[in-house]
């Protein structure tokens, strides 16, 4: 498993250097100048060539690739020409931002797609059944935007029960240390602060676990059917198991692998799609970080950016297929 390991971190090294290539490419096809976006309208030729110098975009495209090529083998990320700042030391709030919002998300939709596909599959044909996959469709079609502004309408503004948007509360805010705000607040002792942290956190967690959770419950469901009805199932009915634990340690066993390759998958797409989630509850999270440098042409954040996230992907698939052998012994990798 070892050497599998490293052979797949190996062959991440020509996926992230295609990858920086294509995006290379594809941002400067964007139009707009980063120079006059920067200086307004009204700056002068002289002052958007002596910018456009300064930024080395004057530069053949191959010099400018090689020097951020460059850069990146040695670590470092480059600055960003809006704000001028180091990228690496830039980019890590946003991130974990969005790490904490996905990983609150995926766990709702864990929690609820297992247990739901569970039951339909253990109900099959039931009403909970047909309930729990409809839902399911509805919540693979409904538009996020659309659900996030009925959950601030109807939980933040009539209700008033929680907050419609950022990560704290502006008049009390949390103390960054990790920047991973639940971890802060409990590193600090502050209850209060952790409390406020969660309430900000239901609502856009609620709206990204939507999809996911509907996809878990459907595939947790077809798998589940399609182990019930085989033969170890009947022979521990026989013997008398009961049927929780039927289901629970015997099927949900042998039926998690696609369930858990469907989660792999949603954790990496819910990291780098987050950007509708994030603009609508105002999330700093690194999806509107990379938004923003898109509309102000800022090439090194957009070219960071996505190495940054798809660098997380391939991590999480790397976990993923990892987590296959520690739950069937059956899959060895050499």
């Amino acid at each position: 498993m070892v050497a599998y390991s490293i052979r797949r971190i190996l062959h991440l090294v020509p996926v992230l250097l295609g990858l920086s290539f294509i995006v290379f490419f594809i941002i400067r096809a964007i139009p707009g100048d980063p120079a006059q976006l920067i200086l307004g309208q009204l700056a002068t030729k002289e002052a958007i060539a002596d910018l456009t110098k300064q930024l080395g975009l004057d530069q053949p495209w191959y010099t400018q690739y090689i020097k951020y090529l460059g850069g990146l083998l040695n670590g470092d990320l480059g600055d960003s020409i809006r704000t001028k700042a180091p990228i690496s030391e830039e980019i890590w709030p946003y991130l974990a931002a969005t790490i904490e919002l996905s990983l609150c998300a995926m766990l709702i939709a864990i929690f609820i797609g297992v247990n739901a596909g569970i039951i339909s599959a253990w109900y099959q044909n039931s009403w909970f059944d047909y309930v729990a996959m409809v839902l399911a469709l509805i919540g693979v079609s409904m538009p996020i935007f659309w659900l996030g502004l009925m959950e601030q309408w109807v939980f933040a503004i009539n209700l008033e029960w929680l907050p419609t948007s950022g990560r704290d509360e502006v008049r009390n805010p949390v103390e960054a240390i990790t920047n991973l705000y639940m971890i802060d607040t409990l590193i600090q002792g502050r209850m209060d602060q952790f409390i406020d942290v969660v309430k900000h956190l239901v609502l856009p967690s609620a709206a990204l676990a939507t999809i996911p959770m509907a996809i878990i419950a459907r595939i947790t469901r077809s798998t589940m059917l399609e182990v019930m009805r085989s033969d170890f199932i009947r022979t521990a009915r026989a013997k008398g198991l009961r049927m929780f634990w039927v289901v629970y340690k015997h099927s949900l066993k042998n039926a998690v692998i696609p369930v858990l390759t469907v989660i792999g998958l949603q954790t990496g797409l819910l990291l780098g799609g987050a950007i509708l989630t994030e603009t609508i509850f105002s999330w700093p999270g690194i999806g509107r970080y990379i938004y923003e440098a898109i509309n102000y042409r800022d090439y090194p954040v957009i070219q960071s950016g996505v190495l940054v996230i798809a660098f997380i992907f391939v991590m999480i698939n790397l976990v993923v297929d990892l987590l296959y052998a520690a739950i069937d012994p059956r899959i060895k990798y050499r």
